[in-house]
């Protein structure tokens, strides 16, 4: 009795696996189409259901008109606080990473910082704003600060945390290859704490936003922050919704900017 061979599978062609990615995006970017066309027919309703007036609550319409009739100002205010929320980025990233390392490779160093960095945090943002005020003027270096403290803190634990919690396996085999500390850190640890640091990093896109406009309401001259206070203050709501849209637009671009650098850098955390 003659057995039958199992039927060999065709392998997926080069076209076929490059489709996937595209397919994975254009399947995001439909529902996140639909999910807005959802959320803004719901606002149009309950506007029109509950005859709200415009100052409490204005219609999608009028918000988008002020985003066309007032483009210009709002470009120029919005490009001042995309530059805060850069700059405090970096500065936070950089000083997180720096504290969390000196936490790991000093170990007494870390009984007197790990204290400062909780109590950083018991700290109200709205309190620290008006000191930053009066030691860093009004200008853009005390908002740059205010963005780098709030995403100080979740920078910090997950770096700290994926940089101790290396595998012991990858750390005893570096032991037994004779490497030094220095390589240890640079090929074992680092590598192994990426995907934690990417974590805080998608948070940190997310609050940074938070911290310059929360510096532009305690004092400013510019920012979107400013803007909505200024609108708000003349009974411009549909002026400071357009302000409060173009701020969200800059939170989800900046999220999903840094989670496609985040995959590029370790390609090994792909979502299946």
């Amino acid at each position: 009795m003659s057995k039958s061979l199992p039927i060999k599978q065709p392998s997926p062609t080069p076209n076929q696996v490059k489709e996937k990615p595209l397919q994975k995006s254009i399947s995001a970017m439909i529902r996140n189409v639909i999910s807005a066309i959802v959320i803004l027919g719901l606002w149009q309703f309950i506007v029109m259901a509950f005859a709200l007036p415009s100052f409490i609550l204005p219609s999608p319409f009028s918000v988008f008109s002020q985003l066309i009739e007032r483009y210009d100002v709002l470009l120029e205010h919005s490009w001042i606080t995309a530059q805060e929320i850069l700059l405090g980025l970096g500065l936070g990233l950089s000083m997180g990473l720096l504290f969390a390392l000196q936490m790991l490779l000093f170990d007494p160093l870390r009984r007197w910082l790990l204290p400062i960095l909780i109590a950083s945090q018991a700290i109200p943002v709205f309190a620290i704003a008006p000191i930053l005020m009066l030691w860093l003027g009004y200008g853009i270096a005390s908002k740059v600060v205010m963005a780098a403290l709030i995403i100080f803190f979740p920078v910090t634990t997950c770096c700290y945390d994926g940089l101790r919690n290396t595998p012991t396996g990858y750390l005893d085999l570096a032991h037994t290859m004779g490497a030094s500390k220095w390589a240890i850190l640079k090929y074992v640890r680092l590598p192994a704490a990426l995907p934690t640091l990417a974590s805080g990093i998608r948070v940190a896109v997310v609050v940074a936003p938070i911290g310059a406009v929360v510096g532009e309401w305690v004092g400013s001259s510019k920012g979107l922050g400013y803007l909505m206070l200024q609108a708000n203050a003349r009974m411009m709501i549909d002026e400071m919704f357009a302000a409060l849209f173009i701020l969200a637009g800059l939170s989800v671009s900046l999220y999903f900017l840094a989670d496609v650098l985040i995959k590029k850098l370790i390609p090994w955390q792909h979502d299946k």
